[in-house]
């Protein structure tokens, strides 16, 4: 069985729904996942700016969960990344106080909700944030996320699979039997193509509507 570390921000709904496959693979007994913290808000900083400036949107759940993994080990990740997805991505609209978002998300993993504050009353809690991220970017060349790495954050990497539907448990396995072929052949640097449709998620069709009802004022 293949030991998946997912690099995640909540953020992302590509990602999210990546993480949906992942999990079900894991469900299905086809990998041993594990998780670990992207700021695409720090990806994208001009140069020269100050990451630790930074006040990040997913600076409070990104916090939380590098201070779950300190107390609880990183694959505990998991059920609070699932719960704060599941809120931004599948409960419309997308939630306007991120707090409550990941206070809400801690209870429904079953997890102490004075984690975020913990999280935020520790500085030191952003530097370990960035200290992931960065460790990341030098060692893999990540740019965002999903970024999938095998052997338990020591092995090859990949960005991606980005799907915009949740596949069947048979597709599921099948995208996962050639995304790890390609991941571990060395040989291979990138295929893409562009994305026909946004990920099939409650929040992404909601701001399609409001889109569409701004437009037609």
């Amino acid at each position: 069985m293949d030991r998946v570390k997912f690099h995640f921000d909540p953020r992302c709904p590509w990602c999210y729904q990546t993480s949906r496959w992942a999990n079900r693979l894991e469900e299905l007994g086809e990998i041993e996942l594990d998780w670990g913290v992207f700021s695409l808000e720090v990806a994208n900083l001009p140069d020269g700016e100050d990451p630790r400036q930074v006040d990040a949107t997913s600076g409070p759940a990104l916090r939380t969960a590098v201070t779950i993994r300190d107390r609880l080990g990183s694959p505990a990740i998991g059920p609070f990344y699932k719960a704060l997805g599941a809120r931004i991505w599948e409960q419309p609209p997308f939630p306007e106080d991120m707090l409550e978002a990941v206070r809400g998300s801690l209870t429904t993993a079953g997890l102490d909700v004075g984690l975020l504050d913990a999280a935020l009353a520790d500085p030191s809690s952003w530097d370990k944030v960035l200290e992931e991220h960065d460790a990341l970017v030098a060692r893999t060349g990540a740019f965002g996320v999903p970024t999938l790495v095998l052997d338990g954050d020591d092995g090859p990497e990949i960005f991606g699979p980005v799907v915009s539907a949740l596949p069947t448990d048979e597709d599921a396995v099948e995208l996962w039997r050639h995304t790890r072929w390609l991941v571990r052949y060395g040989n291979f640097a990138e295929v893409k193509r562009g994305r026909g449709s946004p990920p099939d998620l409650p929040t992404m069709a909601w701001y399609q509507q409001e889109r569409e009802r701004a437009a037609a004022r």
